[in-house]
Parts: structure tokens; C-alpha cells; sequence
């Protein structure tokens, strides 16, 4: 008897999913175990594994955006038929077992265009690569729906000979269609601002912070420990030190959790994502770096999965590598703090009724007030401060 194939839940708060992408046709033999089908949540694009083996019959949804647990294509034995009624079912609430979310591959934005006029049918990012690699789009077949040229064509296309760019025609507006993931971002900051939140700011000495990042570098080559990682530690210390900022607030009651799980604010090709570090207060140096670059390069290539973007309690902001010395984050609901990390600069500073040059960094702390109060953010900040002009107290 054929099997219905039925859009997964791939994480907490998922009611509904778009379907990109088919991996196998009608007709086609299909392995419990292999990529099916891609589908598109509000936090990341993933491969969807079948659950089944057998032969895909009938797909329902080709494209498109469908809730959680209705029926999108059957599985069952070559030349088995497959009723109408039964293809355009909705799955009852007591599901088969949910196909397995495998790693993200990469998000095709779509951008709707028009044949008629003569334009091509090719994704922001594919046109973006093509400019960078002097691909002329025309010579190239689309693999994305409805022949849509997408990254991976350009990708695998051979650039042509350099020659001088093509003048951007004058008075052409693109229109990008909205992914999900930027309407998530969107819909999140809006809640974000409508919270009551204030902000702190400190400086901190960086001397001794240096001189530790440069020493665990020496200790293990192999893994490249930054200031993110350090500031991960003591603020994950910190957390455990002052657990009434490791909370969120809920219409009912605050959540406070027993273990610090930073999220690090990464831009990524598909917009803004807070990847988690989890329990870093329980990890090495090392091992919070070794963690922080698998996540952050994950995001940077597009692969990440809902489990990596789940469960945070707190969540950094790092715009020193672009030389900001000082802003403000906004809060990542439903956390209830951001800590927003400017460059580290040199500035002279009172020592001992001396004035001395250090190297500073200024770190503002911005509070969801409806959880925490002022002094307890105050008296948070103040301990990292401390851990961060002395990392040995919180290693």
C-alpha cells in the first residue's frame, strides 16, 4: 500500500513549510535514507530525507508553501495506483514518522520575472555571481524551477574572457521577492522594538585578553581562537554568576535556564543568523572556538540546520571586524539581553595618575526590561567587565 509523504516538522514553532525543490521525479526509485525534496522554513533550507523505499508515484505539491503534516507525495510499489481522493488528503494529526532533516543546502531566492519583455530568469544571488565572474547569463541553461538560473549554474559555468562591464540600464528597479527567513528577521526585530529595553555601556582594558588570545593560538594552531570566543566564555560565566539575565519573559512567568547557550549574530548570504554555542560555560577556550567556526562557517555557507539556530539564551554582537567602535543591538526575542561588541582601539587611559595608551573596547548591553532590571543588568555587565580585563577569572 502506498505511502504518504507529508511535510515535516523541522523545529519548535514550525507550522508551515515552502517546498523548493523535488531531488527525485515521478517514476523515479527512491531509498529510505535519501534526499527527497528541499523545503524552505522561516530559519534555514533544508534536504528532507524519504522515509520510505520504493517508487516516488505521485507528487502533490510540486512548489509551494504548505502546513505542517499535509500530504505532499506518495511512496509505494512501481505501477500501483494512487486515488485522486486520497492526493489531496491533509494528514491527520497521528503522523507516520517524520521524514529527517539532513544539512541545508544552499537558498535559491527566487525572483519572479517576466518572459514576456525578454528578461532572464535567474536568482539575485546567480546575477550577482555572474557580474563578479563576467558569466554571460544567456549562455546558460537554469536548473531552478521553471528553468530559473540559480548559483549553482553560475557556479559550474566557465567565466568568459574579462572584458568591460555591461552598463547597469538606467531606470530598471529589481524587485526581490522576500525569503523566509528575511520575513522571520523582519517580523522578529519588529517584535524586538516593541519591547521596553534599555542599555548599558562599559570599556574594557584588553590587554590581558590579547595577550591570551595570542597565547592560545600559540597552544593550539589548529584551531584559531578570536575575541568572540573569549567574550563567549566570560559572558557564558558571567550568565551563570547572574542567572536572572539567563531568562526569558513570557506572558506568564520568566524562564530562567541553568546553562548558558550563546548565540553568535553571523551575516550570512541569506540575511542575519544567531547559530548557538551550547553550555559554554562547561567548555574549554579551545573547544568554544573550534565550535564557533564550525557554526559561523556553516552559516556563512548556507548550512545551517533548526537545530543549530535553537535554544540560545544569550546572544553577541561582534561589529569590531568592520571597524564600528560602538552601537547599539537590538534583542533577539525571547532572549532577554544582546551584548553589542564594537573594535578594539587604542585610546589613552588613567593608570596609577599616569596617562597611558591600552587597547579598549566598549561593549553595550541591551535588556529586555520586562525581565530584568536595571541594576541586575548593571551588576551583570560589571562581571564581565572584570572577566574580560581578566580572563583567568572566568577560565
Amino acid at each position: 500500500m502506498a505511502s504518504e509523504v507529508k511535510l515535516p516538522r523541522l523545529g519548535q514553532g514550525m507550522e508551515s513549510g515552502t517546498v523548493n525543490k523535488w531531488l527525485k521525479s515521478e517514476g523515479d526509485q527512491v531509498a529510505k535514507g535519501e534526499p527527497l525534496f528541499e523545503v524552505d522554513t522561516d530559519k534555514v533550507t533544508q534536504e528532507v530525507e524519504s522515509d520510505f523505499d520504493g517508487v516516488l508515484l505521485k507528487i502533490v505539491l510540486s512548489s509551494g508553501e504548505a502546513p505542517v503534516g499535509q500530504t505532499i507525495a506518495w511512496i509505494g510499489q512501481a505501477g500501483e495506483e494512487v486515488a485522486e481522493a486520497n492526493v489531496s488528503a491533509p494528514e491527520p494529526k497521528a503522523a507516520e514518522p517524520e521524514p529527517r532533516p539532513v544539512q541545508a543546502k544552499p537558498v535559491e531566492d527566487p525572483m519572479p520575472t517576466s518572459s514576456a519583455n525578454g528578461r532572464i530568469k535567474a536568482s539575485p544571488l546567480a546575477r550577482r555571481l555572474a557580474r563578479e565572474r563576467g558569466i554571460d547569463l544567456h549562455a546558460l541553461q537554469g536548473t531552478g524551477p521553471e528553468g530559473r538560473i540559480v548559483a549553482r549554474d553560475v557556479e559550474g559555468a566557465q567565466a568568459r574572457p574579462a572584458a568591460p562591464a555591461a552598463p547597469v540600464p538606467s531606470g530598471e528597479v529589481e524587485s526581490i521577492s522576500l525569503t523566509n527567513i528575511r520575513k522571520t528577521i523582519a517580523r522578529r526585530l519588529t517584535a524586538a522594538w516593541q519591547a521596553p529595553v534599555f542599555q548599558l555601556t562599559v570599556s574594557a582594558d584588553m590587554s590581558r585578553a590579547n595577550d591570551l588570545v595570542a597565547k592560545a593560538r600559540e597552544l593550539s594552531p589548529d584551531v584559531r581562537v578570536t575575541v568572540t570566543d573569549v567574550l563567549a566564555k566570560v559572558c557564558a560565566q558571567a550568565l551563570m554568576r547572574h542567572r536572572d539575565v539567563n531568562v526569558q519573559y513570557s506572558d506568564d512567568a520568566l524562564l530562567r535556564f541553568p546553562t548558558a547557550n550563546v548565540g553568535i549574530a553571523v551575516a550570512a548570504p541569506q540575511g542575519l543568523v544567531v547559530p548557538v554555542l551550547r553550555s559554554v560555560e562547561r567548555q574549554s577556550l579551545a573547544e568554544v572556538a573550534a565550535a564557533r567556526g564550525e557554526v559561523v562557517s556553516k552559516a556563512r555557507d548556507n548550512k545551517l540546520t533548526t537545530q543549530d539556530l535553537e535554544d540560545g539564551t544569550f546572544t553577541i554582537s561582534n561589529l569590531g571586524m568592520f571597524g564600528v567602535e560602538q552601537f547599539v543591538a537590538v534583542i533577539n526575542p525571547p532572549q532577554a539581553a544582546i551584548l553589542a561588541v564594537g573594535a578594539t582601539v587604542d585610546a589613552p587611559v588613567a593608570r596609577d595618575g599616569q596617562v597611558v595608551v591600552r587597547p579598549m573596547l566598549t561593549m553595550t548591553l541591551t535588556v529586555d526590561h520586562r525581565a530584568v532590571d536595571g541594576a541586575a543588568g548593571a551588576d551583570f555587565l560589571r562581571t564581565v567587565k572584570q572577566f574580560v580585563e581578566d580572563p583567568a577569572l572566568a577560565l
